[in-house]
């Protein structure tokens, strides 16, 4: 608990399991707790309850990798979306992002990371085959690399251009609105919005 001198080890072990969540330092998580302590037995309950049933309860979109409550996510089993537009993303997180722009009707595809050698990240890690699976069938006619503006997306980027080419569909990237090294999934989503409505078309 470093210099924090609790009074309890209930509370101690409270603060501990707050504080290991990202962007939550114990003196944070300490306030956290004692604001929950001091709530009534059943607000505490349905917040656990709500943990423990979203960890349990949440799977990956059979389809598109996406979080999802079933087999399909809300976006693969509408029938409203445009199947003829396949949407690159590195996780669900960029998804959350560029829905919340309106700017997109499509489809999307999680690759489940970026290739990235100094992690030990390679192609293989990721969710490339099934991509290009999914590239490969009758309705897809567009691919769009909506992949960060970092070296490990560009290099993503440049890879999956390059095995998307000779299936003879239109690759596109996002248009450069979002500046160099942003991580997609905290841009604006006018930014984003634009990036995306602006996206340039890639050379075969």
């Amino acid at each position: 608990m470093g210099h924090l001198d609790l009074p309890s080890r209930h509370l101690e072990r409270a603060v501990e399991e707050i504080s290991s969540l990202p962007g939550i330092g114990s003196k944070t998580a300490l306030r956290l707790a004692l604001h929950l302590l001091g709530k009534p037995q059943e607000v505490v309950d349905r917040l656990a309850g709500a943990l423990v049933e979203m960890r349990r309860g949440i799977r990956h979109c059979r389809a598109c990798g996406n979080l999802s409550d079933h087999e399909l996510c809300p976006v693969c089993s509408s029938g409203r979306r445009d199947a003829s537009q396949l949407c690159v993303v590195e996780s669900f997180r960029e998804i959350l992002a560029i829905e919340n722009t309106g700017q997109y009707q499509g489809l999307y595809h999680v690759l489940g990371g970026l290739i990235s050698p100094m992690d030990g990240v390679g192609p293989s890690d990721l969710s490339v085959d099934r991509l290009l699976e999914r590239a490969s069938g009758p309705d897809v006619r567009e691919v769009i690399l909506a992949l960060s503006t970092t070296l490990e997306g560009d290099t993503t980027n440049f890879y999956l251009h390059k095995k998307l080419s000779p299936l003879g569909l239109e690759v596109s990237t996002l248009a450069r609105g979002l500046a160099v090294g942003d991580e997609l999934e905290y841009a604006d989503p006018v930014t984003l919005g634009r990036s995306i409505a602006g996206r340039v078309k890639l050379a075969p």
